[in-house]
Order: C-alpha cells, then sequence, then structure tokens
C-alpha cells in the first residue's frame, strides 16, 4: 500500500510548518503511523528542508526493524530516536509532530515551564500535557525511548521539552496540526501576557477544565481547519502533492 492520502496530508502540515514559521531549516520531524500497532509509519526524509517536502518523499519506516540507520535512505538519527521510540512504545500516538516553534521554545526554557489556563487557547491545554525536564542531549535512541516513557497516558497530548521544543501527539495529521497550532498560539499568548509585567488572570481548576473539555468536544474544527490550509495550498499552486 502506498497511502496516498496520507502522504499527501503530511506533505501539506510540512508546508504550512514552513509558512507558519515552525521549522528549523532542514531539522525537525514529522510521522504518521499507518498500521494497527502504530509500529509502521511515514515520516519525512533526513534532512530535507520542509518548504521543498512532497507526498512522494515520505519514508515508509518499521519501529521494529533494527536495520532501518543501515540503509542508504535512512531518516535522520534523532528523528529515528524519537519517532521510533515513540511509535514503539506508544500505539496510541498515531501522528507525533516535533518543532522549534518560537513561543513554545521559549516556553521550554523557562525554569518553570508550566502554561497556565489564561485564555481559551491556553486552556485548551489544561492537564494534557507534561513537561520534560531531564533534556539529556540529542534525541538519539537512548533518550528518545526515555522521552516516550514520559507519553504513556492517552490524555497527555503535548511534551514541552525543557531545553528543547515542543513534540505533540493526534490521531491524524489533521488533528495533530491543528493541535500544534493552537499550542504555539496559546505559547505566545502566555509569553506575551509575561512580558507586560502585570499580574495574570488564571481560570479556576474548575472553571479551566469544564473548558478543556469543552474544546476538546468541539466538532469537526482539526478537520475543516486541516481541508482549508490543503485549499489555500492548492490554490497557490503548490506541487505537495506529487
Amino acid at each position: 500500500m502506498n497511502y496516498p492520502q496520507q502522504r499527501t496530508d503530511m506533505a501539506a502540515a510540512f508546508r504550512w510548518a514552513v509558512r507558519l514559521n515552525y521549522h528549523e531549516g532542514v531539522a525537525n520531524h514529522f510521522s504518521l503511523a499507518v498500521n494497527d500497532d502504530a509500529t509502521q509509519f511515514l515520516m519525512n526524509p533526513n534532512q530535507r528542508h520542509f518548504s521543498l517536502i512532497r507526498a512522494s518523499d515520505m519514508l515508509l519506516l518499521d519501529a521494529n526493524d533494527p536495520a532501518t540507520m543501515d540503509r542508504p535512505d535512512a531518516p535522520d538519527p534523532t528523528a529515528w530516536g524519537l519517532h521510533g521510540s515513540v511509535h514503539r512504545y506508544c500505539p496510541h500516538a498515531r501522528c507525533v509532530m516535533h518543532v522549534h516553534s518560537t513561543f513554545a521554545t521559549v516556553l521550554a526554557t523557562l525554569k518553570n515551564s508550566e502554561l497556565p489556563p489564561i485564555d481559551q487557547n491556553t486552556t485548551t491545554f489544561y492537564q494534557r500535557y507534561v513537561i520534560d525536564d531531564r533534556f539529556g542531549g540529542l534525541a538519539f535512541e537512548s533518550e528518545g525511548a526515555r522521552c516516550a516513557t514520559l507519553l504513556s497516558d492517552p490524555k497527555v497530548k503535548v511534551m514541552i521539552m525543557g531545553n528543547h521544543g515542543v513534540l505533540v501527539l493526534g490521531d491524524s495529521v489533521a488533528d495533530t496540526f491543528n493541535r500544534l497550532y493552537y499550542f504555539e498560539r496559546a505559547a505566545e499568548t502566555y509569553i506575551r501576557a509575561l512580558q507586560t509585567g502585570q499580574p495574570l488572570r488564571v481560570l479556576s481548576h474548575d472553571i479551566a477544565v469544564k473548558a478543556a473539555q469543552e474544546m476538546e468536544d468541539y466538532p469537526d474544527q482539526s478537520a475543516r481547519h486541516f481541508d482549508d490550509l490543503k485549499e489555500i495550498l492548492d490554490r497557490d499552486g503548490s506541487n505537495y502533492r506529487d
């Protein structure tokens, strides 16, 4: 199976990551599981700029294949270490997106990287993220496996990677990219609020729990958001579908 729709969605996500300035040159990675236990997955090729990635460029990898890194078209070693580990140990993580987007990374550099519920976007992630405060260097296999152990709870959809960046999980490319988009927006709101030097108006626990669940249950947003993003690319003549 060639997975044309999954490849197309992945390519669109890479192109939009560039438009939103979430990319890091030829670094960072997205992956999407294509089998039931999530161990086979599509991922971007090694050292390919997000703005150039097309559907046909996606690598099809097996998290349980120890010979993966011995092949000529092997993925980036840190991509294999992080995404391979997550798909190996966290079958609920169908799609995984890792970026060093500006505001999420700023949040990851703070001594306290918590994201308080101060508006609708920040509240979306209330009790739905984990902070990794044990950065151990580049995410080769041992570091990737350690990170994966923090994602065993299916309710946790975001890992704030201390001193590093952010990793976002979802059920599909649309679901994950939508979550990535709003997490970066939420982080920006919080960082800019801190810059005012004024006291923050933090929502109560009960209201934050209620609003977070309401946002999680809100129908069809991620699919409609992503469909429109693809339509914009199509109208602009992008070759991401190739």
